[in-house]
């Protein structure tokens, strides 16, 4: 797999007749590596081992109704009164992250409310924080740390 923009971590590894996967653990499971799982483990990794939001709080591809319509985010960090802290959308490292990603993401977020948002290829990473008030948000050059 490509080298990724996060710091390094160690990752489990399976390989059956037709595939490789890697160990979630947030899922508690093997998944099979696509290049947007790729992205997906370094993200959870960084919040994990970098930012040190405890596992816990941390959720992975769950399902979202947005206008009668099913999608999936990618990840969903809560804080400790159950509120959506950290919304991610991660896309493959071949994929741009142009308007129609961040418009995704806002789309999203209309249901999620979260107070930071991140995109990220694995190769650049975009975050903001949400000013609910003002009607807007504001680019950040990282995430906050857990407190």
């Amino acid at each position: 797999m490509q080298e990724l923009n996060f710091p390094k971590f160690p990752y489990r590894f399976k390989s059956t007749e037709n595939n490789i996967s890697i160990f979630d653990v947030i899922r508690k499971k093997f998944v099979v590596l696509q290049p947007e799982e790729w992205v997906r483990q370094h993200c959870i990794h960084y919040l994990i081992s970098v930012k040190k939001y405890p596992k816990s709080l941390i959720n992975v591809e769950k399902l979202l109704k947005i206008n009668d319509l099913k999608k999936r985010y990618d990840i969903v960090v809560y804080n400790t009164k159950g509120e959506v802290e950290i919304m991610v959308e991660c896309k493959a490292p071949q994929i741009t992250i142009d308007q129609s990603t961040f418009d995704q993401i806002a789309r999203y977020n209309l249901v999620l409310n979260a107070n930071y948002l991140m995109v990220t290829n694995g190769i650049n990473h975009y975050y903001c924080q949400m000013d609910y008030e003002q009607g807007s948000y504001n680019f950040l050059k990282d995430l906050p740390s857990y407190c």
